[in-house]
């Protein structure tokens, strides 16, 4: 069973890699100055490689999500982890929000940017964006050097 699996896997990359060649070649075959100004080249040459892989993205996408939702529902004390991993992170994103503000964004004149006035909601996301970061940074360095240290004690 795992061999023909493995089999149809097997002839599926190489068709997806088959698929992947022709169109690139398809591009090197063109003139570079017709596909940079004419359209219809573009349109012709450049969109079929683009949505290939844009689909080859959103199936890789796919199969992930499904794959792991049926692994964490086969293993119960995995989705526990799982649980606790997302609630732990949104905690942290929960106080990187109150952490962040929505002060106006200015430029290195002082004058307030376009769309950067205070109390902007996108400027509050971009505060705990940075904050989340820093957090998720900090934390992660703390266990690195936990790690490092527990490694040296266990020498």
């Amino acid at each position: 069973m795992k061999n023909n699996i493995s089999k149809i896997l097997n002839i599926f990359i190489a068709v997806i890699a088959l698929i992947g060649a022709i169109l690139f070649i398809r591009i090197f075959m063109e003139d570079s100055t017709a596909i940079e100004t004419d359209m219809e080249v573009q349109n012709s040459v450049i969109s079929p490689i683009i949505v290939f892989s844009t689909s080859l993205l959103y199936l890789a996408i796919g199969i992930s999500v499904i794959m792991s939702v049926g692994n964490l529902i086969k293993n119960p004390d995995s989705l526990k982890k799982t649980l606790f991993g997302l609630v732990a992170l949104g905690v942290i994103l929960v106080i990187a929000y109150f952490t962040g503000d929505s002060l106006a964004v200015t430029d290195p004149q002082g004058k307030v940017l376009e769309g950067g006035e205070a109390g902007s909601s996108i400027n509050q996301w971009v505060s705990t964006g940075i904050w989340y970061s820093m957090f998720l940074g900090i934390i992660a360095g703390a266990f690195f050097v936990y790690d490092l240290l527990k490694g040296l004690v266990k020498s």
